[in-house]
């Protein structure tokens, strides 16, 4: 129960953070869209993989509640099962691989080792884990195989992810000289 506080401040930032870089991203990519919910550019993506690394478990708490309001909400308001679904693995995706790089990569907590090359891979690895594991559970459900999307989800979530961590990198490396434990080494 320790800093539970600081906890519920984390799953809620990324509550707010993701809904919003969805809202910005439909705003602006929303021309892009392949199917409804798979995007050529999603900038989401980047979010759960920022929220991830920074807030780990409660990023991923966040994660999984602002998935579960936009799918059953906004993106399959007539399908449970795909929102249920859904939710649940673009949720694990980004915490799978967040739990891969501290054990395989040697990534610390304070991400002081995060390197821009491994944040590169990071959000490679991120995106191809979202797009099989999303395509490994319609398979499981019997909902069909969609290369076309595996591709277009893994693309919209690589660049998406991308735009999203290296901007947050140059804010990062834009703020004055006291630099927040959180800054992504170059």
């Amino acid at each position: 129960m320790k800093n539970i506080g600081l906890r519920c401040a984390m799953v809620m930032a990324t509550v707010v953070i993701f809904v919003l870089m969805l809202v910005l991203n439909e705003w602006i990519f929303g021309s892009l869209s392949f199917v409804h919910g798979v995007n050529w550019i999603y900038l989401p993506a980047g979010v759960r993989l920022l929220c991830t690394l920074l807030f780990a478990g409660a990023g991923a708490v966040g994660l999984l509640i602002a998935s579960w309001l936009v799918c059953f909400f906004y993106f399959f308001p007539d399908d449970i099962v795909r929102a249920l679904y859904g939710s649940i693995v673009a949720t694990l995706a980004p915490y799978l691989v967040y739990l891969a790089a501290r054990r395989w990569m040697g990534l610390e907590k304070s991400l002081n080792n995060l390197t821009t090359s491994r944040l590169l891979v990071l959000s490679l690895l991120y995106a191809a884990g979202n797009a099989l594991l999303h395509q490994a559970v319609s398979l499981l459900l019997r909902r069909g195989l969609y290369l076309d999307r595996v591709f277009v989800l893994m693309v919209g979530d690589v660049l998406g992810t991308l735009i999203v961590l290296y901007a947050a990198k140059l804010v990062l490396k834009l703020l004055p000289t006291r630099r927040s434990t959180y800054e992504l080494k170059s």
